[in-house]
């Protein structure tokens, strides 16, 4: 466990900054500061949390929420399979149910990278150095929210679209695929807003709609070939 919580301190630093600025931008939403915490604390998904804090903000549906959760997160179950199969005898089904809590981009790329098959104690150490900090940035970022004036928590209520830019740019600059779904999203989100009849769909479902479609252009643009 102490390899696995070493290795996680890079993670732990990079999800205590983005964490911060979630909690605070979370809070300036008109949020409570215990459903701040408490989201990051039973959510780690940065994405997801991001686009949830959004749609509550707009006083969205459960099945709105629901079903972009879905779409958002659907990723994790396939990181999961991946992982399954780099693991060791140590891994138990107890075990696998809770790291698949801790299941991240980074702590996945984190553990498959490593040449030895992954056991129990070292995942659940970068999963726990991991969690540690996103849900202690959370906490300090709900708390500033909660003592700095409204004011400021207005002003810092841009950085929700900074993270959501940050998350996409480095995968842009990697794959030309990813950079062309983001903006035929984007144009598509446009021409939904300011079609007549499209432009009475909630943002929710608006968002969900262009999402879904920009990826399965992106599928037949783009599709990968096999190995």
């Amino acid at each position: 466990m102490k390899r696995g919580i070493r290795d996680g301190i890079p993670i732990f630093l990079g999800y205590l900054s983005v964490s911060f600025s979630f909690g605070i931008a979370a809070v300036g939403k008109a949020l409570p500061v215990w459903s701040v915490i408490l989201t990051s604390l039973t959510n780690v998904t940065s994405a997801g949390q991001l686009a949830g804090v959004s749609l509550i903000a707009i006083f969205a549906g459960v099945g709105e929420l629901a079903l972009t959760q879905l779409i958002i997160n659907i990723r994790y179950a396939l990181m999961s399979l991946s992982l399954s199969q780099h693991v060791d005898r140590s891994m138990t089904t107890g075990n696998r149910l809770i790291c698949a809590f801790f299941m991240t981009d980074e702590i996945f790329a984190l553990c498959r990278a490593q040449e030895k098959p992954v056991s129990n104690r070292y995942m659940m150490g970068v999963g726990l150095i991991s969690v540690l900090g996103w849900g202690l940035g959370t906490t300090l970022g709900a708390l500033a929210g909660g003592i700095l004036p409204p004011s400021v928590c207005i002003a810092l209520n841009p950085a929700l679209y900074a993270m959501f830019i940050a998350l996409v740019l480095p995968q842009a600059k990697k794959e030309r695929a990813v950079l062309w779904v983001a903006s035929i999203s984007a144009g598509l989100h446009c021409v939904v807003r300011l079609a007549p009849v499209l432009r009475e769909l909630s943002s929710g479902f608006a968002l969900i709609l262009c999402a879904v479609a920009a990826a399965c252009v992106g599928a037949w643009l783009f599709p990968k070939k096999e190995a």
